[in-house]
């Protein structure tokens, strides 16, 4: 059988990382095993990047710096160079990651050349559109065009049940659109009794003192003050060490309030973590994942979490609990920081209904790319041949 091409687009990528990059580069890994792959993604001009070390082909476009914000606008309309690239491969899936300028450029190949096109839904765009704009106005006119752009698709995916509702019902798509979960390529660690040494030897924990951990970036959007303030709660109640892995424009901010609160000694930024071993050790060093955003839609590091059995504590009517079921694969609290604290000090009290709720977020919310992608694939396949 001929290899099939399939063209990832998407709007900002490495050297910058966020969930979004991470599912476009799992994408593009594990298809290569099946088809030829192409990312068209914007070249970051303040970053550098070797493309070469990808198992898979990259395309870059120009784009600008926007002040204040960590990414760069995409132009690849100006820039010849990247769209002789993109006539030159003949795509037959084209799959949009991002409704903005890539996703529309990748829309309009499709439509010009009659390929399939694939749209995924991976956030709530319109809490983006009123935080940048501040007019509900402008935010639901926004909203309209970026439907259009996910109407014009064969087919749309959301990365859970949620995400699909509030597209379809709030944001008016047309239908219902499928669900494609994200997943991780992190494995279980081997030896959990090292990888817990390798952490407490790093930052200086002690045996009896409690792991909880929180990894992204380190942004207001994340509700990671409010993690703070959780934690400042039942500091006394308890003996604890929060680790903060990753960066982000917050981050001296944040530090400043931890310094104010006098929680130096209890909380420590561990910066980015690149090494995908290591990472893989603080989650299984860690007995709860704090992740209160109300912002994210699907949040990989959840299934990175259960992937070592670590569960997670989110907040009541957020998108990325959607497959979460209190006390029995993840814990679930009120969006009050003393609820929430509270929440912290009976899950850890109760180790037996604990220790159930750690095999179950195993079983029910880890899933590998490999057998993820191997669904999007066959997607694929079945779009092809109603096409044909």
């Amino acid at each position: 059988m001929k290899k099939i091409t399939i063209g990832l687009f998407i709007d900002t990528f490495f050297p910058m990382v966020d969930g979004v990059v991470m599912v476009v580069d799992n994408y593009a890994k594990v298809l290569s095993k099946y088809a030829n792959v192409i990312v068209f993604a914007p070249k970051i001009p303040y970053k550098k990047f070797d493309d070469s070390k990808l198992p898979y082909k990259v395309v870059r476009c120009m784009s600008l710096k926007v002040p204040v914000l960590d990414y760069s606008l995409p132009i690849p309309k100006l820039d010849l160079k990247f769209i002789d690239e993109l006539v030159k491969y003949k795509l037959d899936i084209i799959h949009i990651h991002s409704p903005a300028t890539l996703g529309l450029l990748g829309m309009q190949y499709a439509k010009r050349k009659n390929k399939v096109l694939v749209g995924t839904m991976h956030s709530q765009y319109k809490q983006d559109f009123l935080r940048s704009t501040k007019s509900k106005t402008l935010a639901n006119q926004l909203t309209k065009e970026m439907i259009k752009i996910y109407d014009a698709c064969d087919e749309c995916w959301a990365v859970n049940n949620e995400i699909g509702r509030i597209f379809y019902e709030e944001y008016h798509y047309k239908k219902m659109p499928k669900i494609m979960n994200n997943a991780t390529e992190m494995l279980p660690v081997k030896d959990k009794e090292k990888a817990n040494n390798r952490i407490n030897k790093l930052h200086n924990i002690k045996d009896n003192e409690k792991v909880f951990l929180f990894v992204g970036r380190i942004n207001k959007l994340k509700n990671v003050f409010f993690i703070v303030d959780a934690l400042n709660y039942i500091k006394d109640k308890i003996p604890f060490k929060m680790l903060f892995v990753g960066t982000g424009q917050d981050e001296k901010d944040l530090k400043k309030y931890v310094d104010k609160l006098d929680l130096n000694d209890k909380i420590v930024f561990c910066g980015k973590v690149t090494d995908r071993e290591l990472l893989a050790d603080y989650y299984a060093r860690s007995d709860l994942f704090l992740f209160p955003s109300m912002y994210d839609a699907s949040s990989i590091v959840q299934i990175e979490a259960a992937s070592q059995s670590t569960p997670t504590l989110f907040l009541k009517d957020s998108a990325t609990s959607c497959n979460i079921k209190d006390n029995i694969n993840g814990y679930i609290s009120n969006n009050d920081y003393k609820e929430y604290g509270n929440r912290i000090l009976e899950i850890m009290k109760n180790e037996k209904e604990y220790n159930k709720v750690c095999k179950n977020t195993f079983n029910d919310i880890y899933i590998t790319w490999d057998k993820s992608v191997e669904e999007v694939y066959k997607s694929y396949l079945e779009l092809l041949e109603k096409r044909k």
